[in-house]
C-alpha cells in the first residue's frame, strides 16, 4: 500500500467455487459463481473513489479483483479474521487513517465512502438485517480493534470497541443490511430492487 491518511476499504471473498453453498438448493455451482461475481462487482464499485483491497487466498479471485482495479492482500487460509487481520495492520504501517471492512456479498451497496471520515477515530458499525452479523464495520486500524467474525459478530464488536473505549456509532441502512447467504436472501423488499433477472423465482423452486 501507498502511504495514505485515507480511508482504505477491504473486502473479503471466497473462493468463487466453493462461496454460497447453502444456497446450492437453489442454485448450481455456475450460477453461485455468477452471483457472488455479481455482487461483489457491486461492492466494488460502491467503494469508489477509495482505495479498496480484497483479501483473498485465491488466484481466480485475486484476478478477478486486480482486473476491476483493485489491490490484493493474499494471505494463508488461516481463517476470515486472521486474513483481514493482516490486511489491517498492513494499513496501519502504510499510514491509513481509516479502515472499513465489507463483505463482498452485499447486492445493493453504494457510495460506502459516507461511511468513513478519516477524521473519526471511533467504531462505526451497520449490522445485517437480523442484527446479528457485521456488514459494515469501520474504525482507525492503528486503535487497536480485533475483528470478531462469525456468529453474533456484531455484538462481538461492539463489546470490542468498548474493550478499547473507544465510541460506537451503529447506523442503520437498510440496503447495507441486506446480504445473501440463504435461500430467503434471493427475495429482497422491492424498495430495494431486484437481483440478476436470470435466478430463480425461490417461490417456485420451493413449491414446483
Amino acid at each position: 500500500m501507498v502511504p495514505s491518511d485515507a480511508a482504505v476499504v477491504l473486502v473479503p471473498l471466497k473462493s468463487f467455487g466453493s462461496a454460497k453453498s447453502r444456497l446450492g438448493d437453489l442454485l448450481d455451482p455456475a450460477q453461485r459463481s455468477a452471483l457472488v461475481r455479481s455482487m461483489a462487482e457491486v461492492v466494488l464499485s460502491a467503494a469508489s473513489p477509495l482505495r479498496t483491497v480484497v483479501v483473498c487466498d485465491d488466484d481466480e479471485v485475486a484476478d478477478f479483483a486486480r482486473n476491476l482495479g483493485a489491490a490484493v492482500v493474499s494471505t494463508p487460509p488461516d481463517g476470515l479474521n486472521e486474513s483481514l487481520q493482516t490486511a489491517v495492520e498492513r494499513a496501519a504501517a502504510a499510514g491509513v487513517r481509516r479502515v472499513m471492512v465489507v463483505p463482498g456479498d452485499l447486492p445493493f451497496a453504494s457510495d460506502l465512502a459516507r461511511f468513513a471520515d478519516p477524521a473519526d477515530d471511533g467504531v462505526l458499525m451497520v449490522a445485517d438485517r437480523h442484527g446479528e452479523g457485521t456488514n459494515l464495520l469501520s474504525f482507525a486500524p492503528a486503535s487497536g480493534f480485533r475483528l470478531q467474525y462469525g456468529p453474533g459478530s456484531f455484538d462481538a464488536h461492539s463489546v470490542e470497541a468498548r474493550r478499547l473505549g473507544l465510541a460506537l456509532r451503529v447506523v442503520e441502512d437498510e440496503a447495507i443490511a441486506w446480504d445473501v447467504d440463504e435461500p430467503e436472501d434471493l427475495s429482497p423488499p422491492t424498495s430495494l430492487g431486484s437481483l440478476p433477472e436470470w435466478l430463480p423465482d425461490v417461490e417456485t423452486c420451493r413449491h414446483p
